[in-house]
């Protein structure tokens, strides 16, 4: 009797050690596979406060593909169908490759754009239900960007901040496979033709890299956390730019009228009669 109670205790202490030891076995393997399997960029590029672009370029690697290739595309059409809502352009470089360029004219279209984009509104039909793309995590993402006209020049502070902690882990059948940090990679980068100085006040705030003399700033974004991102730029003002030159052009030919012409009382004094002189 105590013989049997120590095979079944020792056949359910191997059977443990194997399933613990496939799920170890699994984690490693699904490391090695999904490494860098989804790579996503977004650029905010600024030309002048009237105008700018919102750039992305997302790459799937080939095994992540090959493993869940409908899926993946689904995801690849919604993005470039979402692009296309938005007045933006959408170009297909491979089966697991996308650009995606929307272009903006002021502050309040660029925040409206790139929320919309990341936060659709638009109702869900059956199709999109049943969509593997439905069944992806909530990512909450919310940009602004608060811009002060000081004559001459635009002072613009942009703050995005974005929640990834849906994405802490991967999982299947409720088993964990992998952090999502070994598996995606965010970034965010902002353009400006001055150069933009980052402000790290806020709890989640990240440290950028800075490139291009200041003028290109890139956050690395961290899967499973709360991510803040801000910065300070300033860009020239066309409207008032446009108003100095006015004023300049106008007072440049009220003192050229006054400086190199007759006064008005001269030319138009009327002619006195041989006459009148004489008496």
């Amino acid at each position: 009797m105590k013989t049997a109670v120590l095979e079944k205790g020792l056949i359910q202490l191997v059977r443990g050690v194997f399933e613990r030891s496939r799920l170890v076995w699994l984690m490693i393997l699904a490391s090695l596979l999904l490494s860098g399997c989804v790579q996503y960029q977004v650029g905010v590029n600024f030309d002048n406060p009237n105008h700018g672009e919102i750039v992305q370029h997302i790459k799937l690697g080939e095994r992540l593909t090959s493993f869940s290739g409908d899926s993946a595309q689904e995801w690849l059409n919604s993005i470039e169908r979402r692009a296309r809502q938005l007045q933006g352009k959408a170009k297909r470089l491979s089966d697991q490759e996308v650009t995606v360029t929307i272009p903006f004219n002021n502050g309040a279209e660029l925040e409206a754009k790139f929320n919309g984009f990341f936060n659709p509104t638009g109702k869900k039909t059956s199709e999109s239900v049943k969509s593997p793309t439905s069944e992806l995590p909530d990512i909450n993402s919310q940009m602004r960007l608060a811009q002060n006209n000081l004559l001459l020049l635009v002072r613009n502070r942009l703050s995005y901040d974005l929640d990834l902690r849906s994405l802490s882990l991967i999982s299947t059948n409720g088993n964990l496979l992998v952090s999502s940090g070994s598996v995606l990679d965010f970034e965010f980068s902002l353009n400006t033709p001055w150069g933009a100085r980052s402000v790290e006040q806020a709890e989640n705030s990240i440290h950028p890299e800075i490139s291009q003399r200041g003028r290109q700033l890139v956050w690395k974004l961290q899967p499973g956390e709360i991510n803040h991102v801000e910065a300070v730029f300033w860009l020239p003002s066309p409207i008032g730019i446009g108003t100095v030159v006015i004023i300049l052009f106008v007072a440049a030919g009220i003192y050229l009228r006054y400086k190199f012409m007759p006064a008005p009382v001269v030319m138009y004094a009327p002619a006195v009669s041989p006459e009148v002189q004489k008496s």
